[in-house]
């Protein structure tokens, strides 16, 4: 969930959109969300709810049907943490037309008992059954749960509720934060969910507290009947006192069966630029882990408004990882300063062709322009072309305070990573300032991407600029690099 940034453990305009393009194969953005299904419900304060708003979202694509896409999203979000609930969308035609139904993850949708839902993921296995997965949370209390539901029909219904851990009140010391779900690629019914479990002080802490940690693990559960049942929450990444992981995220060699794990490893000294880059891997189906390896520097230094200075909340600490399945090279992105002299974040990409034992130097993907480059998200498609999407604020100009022009763009590499071009232009400029407020203006730690042979399918969320009852929405496109 990363609602209340848990960086130290000590401590804690409208929108315009480019023209189809022959040259590129794009179609323009399709609009996926719609009103909102928890209008009525008024559970989950105190707090400052955003009707209609929608944050967050991804997307996975059905192997055993390309046709069919599902995409998920946090669905009216609160301005201190989480959601009404939390929404899937589903596609039978490649993404031109949409469905939606609301996940069983929140009280409002009459799943879970809890209060609010973060931090949507979905992934899908070879048979099409697809697998979503929520932090589910109460803001009155420090109750908080891993859950997760299965679809075998598409994304247009959803079963076998279950709650892969559970820490409640009136005793829990413990959140579970910012989890996500990788179904195997090859292995029908098998899927993994990784989270982090933050420890709190004894000093009856409640979920807007929870960024102040003494520890962080790493957290693993598995499934192998098609999310039936999920096995026992076992720790795989074991982190000292004053540490804590953020972000894991598995992928899935084919090949091999390597499932890696990447996420960010916040040491000492309890700094958002103190962040490390690093994964563990394993080679028996999550049996056991290696320990973990440093891949580089996370040297973030969040996101602000150039010229106000207001805060935009980003998935600056949130790592995202991709992997080509025809030859297992790895890939993975993130935000970072270095490129700059540390003065704003944009994005950086490293890349390993043996298995992670090394890795490239950091170089940066987005075009440079001067302005933040943020939320980056990665896929390699059939032919092994590496897409990575991302938002930035190349349209802002000096000394306008009233509004923040926010782009989307998307950018390709054909030779392994080593360079980016044929940027083409997704959405915007869109203001920024419409979207939520949640500790910044905030359309979601990250944002879908996925491949559909040899197409890129963004999956994304822009603002409804100047529109205070209905600020965002959902987006999906197609683009060939």
């Amino acid at each position: 969930m990363h609602e209340r940034k848990p960086l130290p453990l000590l401590i804690g305009i409208t929108l315009s959109v480019l023209a189809a393009s022959s040259t590129y194969g794009q179609s323009g953005p399709v609009l996926v969300s719609g009103p909102s299904p928890f209008a009525s419900c008024t559970i989950g304060g105190p707090g400052t709810n955003f009707p209609n708003s929608e944050v967050e979202p991804w997307v996975a694509v059905n192997p055993a049907n390309l046709s069919n896409l599902i995409g998920v999203w946090q669905q009216d979000r609160w301005s201190n943490g989480g959601a009404h609930g939390l929404v899937a969308g589903s596609s039978f035609d490649g993404g031109k037309t949409w469905g939606r139904t609301a996940l069983p993850f929140s009280a409002c949708a009459g799943g879970l008992a809890y209060e609010r839902a973060s931090d949507p993921w979905v992934s899908i296995g070879p048979d099409g059954t697809a697998y979503a997965i929520s932090i589910s949370f109460n803001q009155s209390s420090n109750s908080n749960a891993v859950g997760a539901a299965t679809s075998i029909d598409g994304g247009q219904t959803w079963q076998n509720l279950t709650t892969i851990i559970a820490n409640n009140e009136p005793s829990t010391q413990f959140f579970n934060d910012k989890e996500s779900v990788t179904a195997h690629p090859t292995m029908p019914g098998v899927a993994y969910a990784v989270w982090d479990r933050l420890e709190l002080p004894n000093s009856n802490p409640y979920a807007n507290l929870h960024t102040a940690a003494y520890r962080g693990p790493a957290y693993f559960s598995k499934t192998v009947n098609g999310g039936q049942t999920w096995s026992a929450p076992q720790v795989i990444v074991n982190t000292p006192s004053r540490q804590q992981t953020i972000g894991n995220q598995i992928v899935v060699n084919p090949q091999t069966g390597t499932l890696y794990d990447f996420f960010d490893l916040i040491t000492p000294p309890f700094k958002v630029t103190a962040s490390k880059l690093a994964f563990i891997k394993s080679t028996d189906d999550g049996n056991s882990w290696t320990k973990p390896q440093i891949i580089a520097d996370m040297r973030t230094v969040g996101v602000t408004d150039p010229e106000t200075g207001e805060a935009v909340r980003t998935g600056d600490i949130i790592p995202e990882p991709a992997i080509d399945p025809a030859t297992g090279q790895l890939y993975v992105v993130w935000q970072d300063a270095r490129f700059n002299g540390g003065h704003f974040d944009e994005v950086a990409l490293s890349s390993s062709s043996d298995g992670g034992a090394t890795w490239s130097a950091p170089i940066r993907v987005n075009t440079p322009t001067g302005r933040a480059a943020f939320n980056p998200s990665i896929r390699v498609n059939s032919t092994g072309a590496v897409g990575v999407s991302y938002y930035d604020f190349r349209n802002l100009a000096a000394g306008n305070t009233a509004t923040l022009p926010t782009d989307y763009w998307f950018t390709s590499s054909t030779n392994g990573g080593a360079s980016f071009g044929s940027e083409q232009h997704l959405a915007g400029p869109f203001d920024m300032k419409t979207a939520p407020n949640a500790g910044g203006f905030f359309i979601g730690d990250y944002a879908g991407l996925e491949t559909i042979q040899t197409k890129f399918v963004p999956f994304f969320v822009r603002t409804n600029s100047g529109n205070t009852s209905n600020r965002t929405d959902v987006f999906a496109t197609t683009v060939a690099p």
